[in-house]
């Protein structure tokens, strides 16, 4: 194989790969994707699901950014559902099943179709550099690829060793080869690289399933998309179903821990506290008589059932023996086996905020090498990736998305301040401003920033200006129009209200023809508008924080009154900024006025050196 010249290198074909790729591939640079099989693109090896509290509000904001998920959600989801819809619409969240291999159809072709874009199908063993600068990759074929600027999204591929019981195989998921050499190269370029563990669970033969005798779980009547480009959502939906473990199930497990991989010692790395597997379920939580196992189709065709809910690496056999003992499954034909998987993984607070590794120029990282987990997640930092791996060709500064912007940015500055011990996940509870971070309204917070780094076409951003005209013109009238001594907008606003629900049936309204995603709009803003005021003086004294830059190269031991915890723990993490530094576990808000009053200090001595010029 013969090597080449890009401008921008992006190393695995996840989902954070997927958007990395097309995100720098539509800006404008010279792209290469790399993967060792094109026909793996996209492949969902957990669940074919995308979104869920919190992980939804991501999803739709990488649509909003113009990234393809959302599209591809939509194209090819077989059920929709809107999570917590009773609730308020800060933590209502969407998530569909996809059908997977339509899911990865849609993405190949997106791909296949991208302007400056090359795929490439090899494996990637090393990271080439010089003067702790990215210059691009070599192959295991030998070939060299040079680029500027890489990201890699290598997933669990990193020293993956998958387990079954006493078994234990090499391997970055089912059926594909890990990435041995990869690992090796990092460290030999000073990064740290650290383990953590996931799992999955059991797939089965659909026609094999006695389904008519459980639960049946539909979706919605009225299906929300993803994607701010989908009108509505009309094909019909395929149900999933719902059994449970049992007593005998539970004891099986417990007779079995002695083979478990968990608990023999045979795994030694940490797995993900919020979905575990069913071992550590029938410890963690002993007095519970029975867990819900979620079976899900993954195609259309209902060839396949993922069983969410036990997840395991138990042996062989005990995983036949559990589903004989769970009603529906009793006669199933497992198709694969559950596995946990071993990976290599790079600590996130060794990258700058634009997901560039402190230590090498160039060199971005996006997705579970981050110690990541989901789908979602991976996207989100696979879109950010490419467009700052873009913005850095051009020498421009990064996208940034602030904890008060987005999902994204609290995913990003979590991974940044507070590290990891375990898979990180997203959840609506991580992010403190969630009531303005709603996924109905990621297309008004996010839009405008696809559009200028280059990524929202003409279609999109017409479609952004639309809503945003009908929502002031609908927020205009319900301001002006008033009833019993209070105008429509303040009524709206009170909780015994029941004016929300009659509100498209109004003749003006009716005659304007708002759409309801505008109607939406405009009834949550109404309700939200006090709190988001309040919200927002928060906000502005953060981003106050934010907005202080602390110079890369700063001497944190030379500050005195800071303390020795203190020096220590900002010296590890380097933080870009006072807002960064103060969301370090651990640093105290005197230990940021201490910084203020040094960088103020610092700040006014290069003034006066400039205006006396040299010497």
């Amino acid at each position: 194989m013969k090597g080449g010249e890009f401008d921008c290198i992006v190393v695995g074909a996840g989902h954070a790969g997927i958007e990395a790729a097309h995100a720098a591939a539509r800006i404008g640079a010279r792209t290469g994707l790399i993967t060792l099989r094109r026909d793996t693109i996209a492949k969902m090896s957990c669940n074919p699901a995308i979104g869920g509290l919190g992980k939804g509000q991501i999803a739709c904001e990488v649509d909003a950014l113009g990234g393809l998920m959302g599209l591809a959600t939509d194209a090819t989801g077989i059920q929709f559902r809107l999570l917590n819809r009773s609730k308020g619409p800060a933590v209502r969240a969407p998530r569909a099943q996809a059908d997977k291999y339509r899911y990865q159809d849609f993405m190949r072709a997106a791909l296949e179709e991208t302007p400056n874009l090359t795929l490439v199908e090899a494996m990637v063993s090393d990271v080439l550099a010089e003067r702790d600068r990215v210059r691009g990759v070599r192959c295991r074929s030998g070939a060299v690829f040079s680029a500027p600027t890489v990201v890699l999204t290598t997933g669990t591929f990193l020293r993956g060793l998958m387990h079954v019981g006493t078994e234990r195989q090499p391997g970055g998921r089912l059926g594909e080869p890990a990435a041995d050499e990869l690992s090796a190269s990092l460290e030999r370029l000073g990064l740290e690289v650290r383990r953590l563990k996931t799992g999955t669970p059991v797939r089965l033969d659909a026609a094999t399933c006695d389904l008519d005798r459980l639960e049946i779980q539909q979706g919605d009547d009225d299906p929300v998309p993803f994607s701010f480009m989908t009108d509505r959502i009309d094909r019909a939906q395929v149900p999933c179903w719902v059994t449970y473990t049992n007593e005998r199930v539970h004891q099986l497990i417990r007779d079995n821990l002695d083979r478990a991989p968990l608990y023999t010692g045979q795994i030694q790395s940490t797995g993900p506290r919020y979905c575990p597997s069913i071992e550590t379920k029938i410890l963690r939580f002993a007095d519970k008589q029975r867990h819900q196992v979620f079976l899900e189709p993954e195609d259309e065709a209902r060839t396949t059932i993922y069983c969410n809910g036990i997840s395991t690496s138990l042996p062989r056999e005990v995983q036949e023996q559990m589903l004989r003992l769970m009603p529906g499954t009793e006669n199933a034909r497992i198709v694969h086996y559950a596995y946990a998987i071993e990976y290599d993984y790079c600590p996130p607070t060794q990258l700058q905020p634009s997901l560039e590794t402190k230590q090498i120029a160039g060199l971005f990282l996006a997705g579970q090498i981050n110690g990541t987990s989901g789908y979602e997640e991976a996207a989100a930092q696979g879109i950010l990736a490419g467009i700052n791996a873009t913005k850095k060709l051009r020498g421009e500064e990064p996208l940034v998305l602030g904890r008060d912007r987005a999902y994204i940015g609290v995913l990003i500055d979590d991974l940044m301040t507070r590290g990891i011990d375990e898979p990180y996940r997203m959840f609506t509870s991580r992010a403190e401003h969630r009531l303005a971070l709603r996924s109905d309204n990621a297309d008004r917070r996010l839009t405008e920033i696809g559009r200028s780094v280059g990524l929202v076409d003409d279609v999109r951003y017409t479609r952004l200006q639309r809503k945003r005209t009908d929502i002031e013109r609908l927020r205009s009238y319900l301001q002006a129009t008033r009833r019993q001594g209070s105008s429509l907008w303040d009524l709206l606003r009170r909780p015994n209200s029941d004016l929300a629900g009659h509100l498209a049936e109004m003749p003006d309204v009716r005659a304007a023809g708002y759409g309801p995603d505008v109607l939406e709009a405009a009834i949550v803003d109404a309700k939200y508008e006090g709190y988001l005021v309040k919200q927002q003086r928060v906000v502005a004294l953060q981003q106050n924080l934010d907005s202080k830059k602390i110079p890369a190269d700063f001497d944190y031991a030379a500050v005195e009154h800071l303390r020795c915890e203190a020096r220590e723990k900002l010296s590890a993490f380097k933080p870009a900024t006072l807002g960064h530094a103060s969301r370090i576990s651990g640093i105290t808000p005197a230990d940021i006025t201490v910084l203020q009053i040094c960088l103020k200090k610092l700040s006014g001595s290069a003034r006066r050196a400039a205006k006396e010029g040299p010497v």
